[in-house]
């Protein structure tokens, strides 16, 4: 089992990175590449964007969740630049013993370059329809080996899994002409299943998690998101905030498990059992309200517990954990959480 949370990164981060990392623009030319450099990022890729007429006009919810996506994207791009940059220099704890590191390599660039795609394709979308594009940010990487770098891909690329259908839904729904947008982000959705599927063998566990993956709002993406870029570093937190909501820090302090236990939160701020709950969600099931209890006020943080009925149903892989206001209601779906959330989101991931 491993568990992590925005607050428990926000602390690996300040010990494992030195300085922020920014290589934009890349020796490729990205994220602005010439039509030479574009087609040898496609080469590397193993495909090219697709060719295709683009929508013209976007509702505002499209636009919103495209930014989002870019912003998620051009990070991805920087996280793996980087990973295979440690790698081919041998960084220590990137020195791949009991690897094959020439297979590693040319699977890391390979996903270093189709993340590239994804974000010049997001972007094109939102420059065709005369939308704000995102741009690149700096980031703080909170990992310091290869094991912990595959880790955390493992965990962001559930994140993206389980956000990118709600843009999906965004599009089919909103009245606006963007319908060829879900059946191409379908096919993200499947390049980055593929991808998580390696970062979960890579760590020994079985490739498929569970039979349904976890969904979640963008404002829990949003959040999670931004513990990874520095502080003021772009607009594109700014740009993306203005319709997306961030939430405060939920750690999880204690361990769940694959059986019915127990779990320990903090957060930095008052909560209690008769104003506050946590909302679980796991696989495709509804939202799970549990009551809260024996909170404890140190050193500024509220701790307190709740219940993590496993055995109820939950998925194996991603559980995200919120902190809301109110108690004993029962939330239709995720967009419905995360208009009441406080604090979130926890990041469980239970294998």
């Amino acid at each position: 089992m491993r568990l992590t949370s925005i607050a428990s990164l926000s602390a690996l981060a300040a010990s494992a990175v030195a300085a922020p990392y920014g290589p934009f623009p890349l020796p490729d030319g990205f994220p602005s590449p010439s039509p030479a450099q574009l087609a040898e990022i496609e080469t590397l890729a193993g495909g090219s964007l697709p060719n295709g007429p683009l929508p013209t006009v976007l509702q505002p919810g499209a636009v919103t969740a495209l930014q989002l996506i870019a912003l998620n994207e051009i990070f991805e791009v920087a996280y793996f630049t980087d990973l295979v940059s440690n790698i081919t220099a041998n960084v220590t704890g990137y020195e791949l013993e009991g690897y094959n590191r020439t297979f590693v390599l040319e699977a890391l660039t390979a996903v270093a370059n189709q993340e590239k795609l994804h974000a010049l394709g997001a972007n094109s979308i939102l420059a065709s329809a005369n939308a704000t594009q995102i741009t690149p940010c700096e980031y703080m990487f909170p990992v310091s080996d290869f094991l912990s770098a595959i880790t955390l891909a493992q965990t962001f690329t559930d994140i993206v899994l389980g956000v990118l259908p709600q843009a999906q839904t965004v599009w089919a729904s909103d009245g606006g002409d963007e319908i060829p947008l879900v059946n191409l982000f379908g096919s993200v959705i499947a390049q980055e299943a593929q991808q998580d599927g390696w970062y979960r063998s890579l760590q020994l566990k079985i490739p498929s998690a569970a039979p349904f993956l976890t969904t979640e709002a963008p404002a829990f993406a949003f959040t999670f998101l931004q513990n990874v870029i520095v502080p003021g570093s772009c607009p594109g937190v700014a740009i993306v905030g203005a319709s997306v909501p961030t939430f405060g820090p939920l750690t999880v302090v204690s361990m769940p498990t694959d059986v019915n236990s127990t779990a320990t939160f903090a957060v930095p701020g008052t909560v209690a059992p008769s104003t506050n709950s946590i909302v679980y969600l796991s696989g495709q099931n509804l939202p799970l309200t549990v009551p809260i209890s024996t909170v404890t006020s140190i050193g500024g943080l509220s701790y307190f517990n709740a219940s993590l009925p496993f055995e109820s149903g939950f998925a194996k892989g991603l559980t995200i954990a919120a902190l809301v206001s109110g108690t004993g209601i029962t939330y239709p779906n995720a967009s419905m959480v995360a208009s009441v959330t406080l604090y979130g989101p926890g990041v469980i991931e239970i294998d």
